[in-house]
């Protein structure tokens, strides 16, 4: 499949909006799930061909005209228009979603697969917490969207400033606190640390732990080891590591996620 781009829209600073539309998307099936995202392949300039594509001929090009898949977010699919959102996190030209973002117009194509996902408020749950930066900001927003009604959530959300902040809804009783690393000499520790000062509300608790490597680690870290989750409750991570390219990061993302996944805290 392949989305054409009907419009986009800057919602904060680093947060870019770009609706898709068009024929290309016309086998688009309806998201399963709260947290679903499509694989976007995001084409190097020195591609020579355009979306759509056969993705299997193309993994015989050399590694320049190759594209780069990413998961990225659903925000929102509009069955009757058939129009599909997508929120990507933009610094400058730094990575290829990003970049992408920051230049698309309306009329450019981009080819993606999906979708696919792996959560959803559970209706067993008596209250929610979601957490994260910028990055998985849309899918947090996504999912407050499908808290059951009147149950308590709270978002710990890490953005860079006060103008990345986004208003977030939800039909649960939410509340949310953004934390801004800009300036903060642990950058790593602001999500635990906001976590550890949170009042959290009472019952059985519904965890969605998404974003930088060793942020939600930590955040995993406090929330199992002192049994304010179980391990069955708890949704948990990376989306990117600091200190490590999109291409550095994939290469041991998979060793990474083992290893956390066996730490018993």
């Amino acid at each position: 499949m392949y989305g054409t781009v009907v419009r986009t829209e800057q919602l904060t600073p680093h947060l870019v909006r770009v609706v898709l539309g068009g024929d290309g998307l016309d086998d688009f099936a309806e998201p399963s799930f709260a947290d679903s995202y499509v694989n976007m392949f995001f084409l190097p300039p020195e591609a020579g061909y355009e979306p759509p594509f056969d993705t299997e001929a193309v993994r015989d090009l050399p590694r320049e005209r190759r594209p780069f898949p990413r998961r990225i977010s659903v925000r929102s699919w509009e069955p009757v228009r058939r129009e599909l959102a997508v929120d990507l996190a933009v610094h400058g030209d730094e990575g290829y979603a990003g970049r992408w973002a920051r230049h698309a117009r309306p009329g450019d194509r981009v080819q993606l697969r999906g979708p696919a996902g792996d959560y959803s408020p559970p209706a067993d749950a008596e209250a929610y917490l979601l957490v994260g930066d910028e990055s998985a900001l849309p899918a947090i927003a996504a999912c407050l969207e499908a808290v059951p009604e009147g149950r308590p959530v709270v978002a710990l959300v890490e953005v860079d400033g006060p103008d990345d902040e986004l208003a977030l809804h939800s039909p649960g009783d939410l509340r949310v606190t953004y934390v801004h690393r800009a300036g903060h000499a642990e950058p790593t520790r602001l999500l635990v640390d906001t976590l550890a000062a949170t009042r959290l509300p009472a019952g059985r608790l519904s965890a969605f732990v998404h974003g930088e490597a060793e942020s939600i680690r930590a955040v995993r870290r406090h929330l199992l080891g002192r049994s304010l989750t179980e391990p069955a409750m708890l949704s948990c991570s990376p989306y990117w590591r600091r200190g490590h390219t999109d291409e550095q990061w994939r290469s041991v993302k998979s060793d990474w996620v083992r290893a956390m996944h066996a730490e018993t805290p």
